[in-house]
């Protein structure tokens, strides 16, 4: 019931995202392409305020980030040098049947959202073998639901074979997974268990790896001379222009590069909406740090997370912390920026991957999650990746990427700590988290459903919309229009003068408008000069109004968005 819940709001929220010009399907009069968006006119100025909030903490708002803006393409042996070529891979699997392809390591994950695994895990709870009940969803909905299915295609041997397991104690299937593998199997004798293919329940065959990696080539002759890459990530440009950056913006470690910018990943299954995409935008950190053994040189002993006194103590920068304290750092450094965007920290998760769980670079690496209503997934991981990177583009180009530090008289390759987020992961969070159904009383009183998006004022897509009472009456017009052009070369404004006002407050509420001004008849002084000049100031969360003078507006809103 509860997938079935979350299922519906998700197809609710997708449904609004096209509606209200959040998210399109990309090439959609063409069939559409899997994995691709098209963000509309909300969802662009919603993508934007977000990359924009996120540069203007991390690069205006310190002394000790700079900014990078690098190419799509770089140089082939770039991605060689960093392990791309060889391991940026997922587990593929084909389906004999369907001939869909399948992330293996995804396989139950998926069938858990298909309508046939949510059926038979219905009809057996706990993976338990039922045989009425399978019998006769094989020869009803079943055969259009998983068509490729064993149990479907030859339902009286594979019930006969569990008919045979059941007289036998403790050979029946003990799990969900195990059930599933026991109805996709047609002749165990012969192929094994075998796995469903979570689209139609055929047998998938056996995984390979397939690189994640878009190839292009560079220049008019295709040929293995001149193959590219799409970059699937941003981090690698950052390593790459270490040293020019150093050089000409003057500073000194630690410090960090930070860049916003397409990647691409060809992802085998693409899904959960613009969650796992192919082409997406990736806001990235490189923060460079000394290592410890240059710490301890320098301040008599490395400062550890034992040492402090919790999370209050790692607000400012202190010349003794070693790498795990400049970790924990960025950890809390990125919640605290979820947080001043709307995204409260209830909503969110912090995993600390296990040992086994790490890249073999890295020395921690902490995922912040999000609960999303299709699960909890990952927002942004900050990772402790040492000096690999550093070392890689060194020993790989044979060119320096040591660092003089002048104050302990040394050179060494920086360690760095990257806070890596994905921008469309965060723009689908934040519609998730603001979506919600309430009521509110039309023009008669009487409530009726709303949908409203309360977005956090900073990276709502409109700031304020502007309402003249009436179309038809000019001088409402007039002021109206004056108000939109005293408060739009500072907020983002849409001006509506269609239909109903109460109408207008609902569209703007569905786009996510958190602040409405209505010109009416008191604007004018027509029930009172102490009116005059005055504006209905309406606020989308609580539906209050007050009356604002006009000349107020800005110093009254711009605090709120800011």
């Amino acid at each position: 019931m509860a997938e079935r819940k979350a299922t519906e709001l998700m197809e609710r929220i997708v449904s609004l995202c096209k509606r209200r010009g959040l998210i399109y399907p990309s090439s959609e009069i063409y069939g559409g392409i899997n994995g691709f968006w098209d963000y509309g006119p909300l969802g662009a100025e919603l993508k934007r305020n977000v990359k924009e909030l996120w540069w203007r903490s991390l690069v205006h708002h310190r002394d000790d980030v700079t900014g990078l803006e690098a190419t799509i393409i770089m140089h082939p042996t770039v991605w060689k040098a960093s392990g791309h070529v060889d391991t940026f891979t997922d587990p593929m699997s084909t389906c004999r049947h369907c001939k869909k392809l399948v992330r293996t390591d995804q396989v139950w994950e998926l069938l858990a959202e298909q309508p046939w695994g949510q059926a038979i895990a219905k009809l057996c709870p706990g993976g338990q073998y039922q045989r009425q009940p399978l019998w006769q969803w094989a020869r009803g909905k079943g055969i259009r639901l998983a068509p490729g299915l064993a149990l479907i295609c030859n339902l009286d041997a594979v019930l006969a074979r569990l008919d045979a397991k059941a007289a036998q104690p403790g050979t029946l299937p003990q799990t969900p997974e195990q059930l599933f593998c026991e109805l996709a199997t047609l002749d165990p004798a012969t192929t094994g268990q075998v796995t469903p293919c979570p689209h139609c329940g055929g047998e998938l065959t056996p995984p390979r790896r397939f690189n994640l990696m878009f190839k292009t080539n560079v220049g008019p002759v295709e040929s293995d001379d001149n193959v590219a890459y799409l970059r699937p990530e941003t981090a690698q440009a950052i390593f790459v222009q270490f040293k020019n950056v150093l050089e000409t913006s003057r500073q000194r470690v630690p410090f960090g590069i930070a860049q916003i910018g397409k990647a691409f990943r060809n992802e085998v299954t693409p899904r959960n909406f613009t969650f796992r995409s192919r082409e997406f935008e990736q806001m990235e950190l490189e923060f460079f740090i000394r290592p410890d053994e240059v710490v301890a040189q320098l301040a008599g002993a490395v400062a550890r997370l034992a040492d402090l006194n919790g999370a209050a103590n790692l607000t400012q920068p202190q010349p003794n912390w070693g790498w795990e304290v400049w970790h924990k750092y960025w950890v809390e450094e990125r919640i605290r920026w979820y947080e001043s965007i709307g995204l409260p920290r209830t909503s969110l998760e912090e995993y600390w991957q296990k040992p086994e769980e790490l890249a073999h670079y890295a020395k921690a690496t902490v995922d912040i999650l999000y609960k999303f209503p299709f699960g909890t997934q990952e927002l942004e991981g900050i990772a402790a990746r040492g000096d690999f990177d550093l070392t890689q583009h060194q020993k790989t180009s044979g060119k320096s990427m040591e660092y003089f530090d002048e104050e302990a008289k040394a050179k060494y390759v920086p360690h760095v700590i990257e806070p890596s987020a994905g921008v469309d992961r965060l723009i689908l969070a934040l519609i998730c988290n603001a979506y919600t159904e309430d009521l509110a009383p039309d023009d008669k009183g009487k409530l009726e459903p709303r949908i409203v998006m309360r977005f956090h004022p900073r990276v709502a897509p409109i700031k304020v919309g502007v309402f003249p009472l009436l179309k038809n009456r000019p001088e409402l017009v007039r002021k109206a229009l004056a108000v939109r052009d005293l408060l739009r070369p500072h907020l983002t404004v849409f001006y509506d003068d269609a239909g109903a006002i109460g109408r207008r407050y609902r569209r703007q509420d569905e786009a996510g408008t958190p602040f409405g001004v209505t010109i009416d008849f008191d604007t004018l002084g027509e029930q009172g000069p102490e009116l005059q000049d005055t504006v209905t100031l309406r606020d989308r969360d609580t539906m209050k109004q007050e009356r604002v003078k006009i000349d107020e507006l800005l110093p009254r809103l711009l605090p709120l968005i800011r």
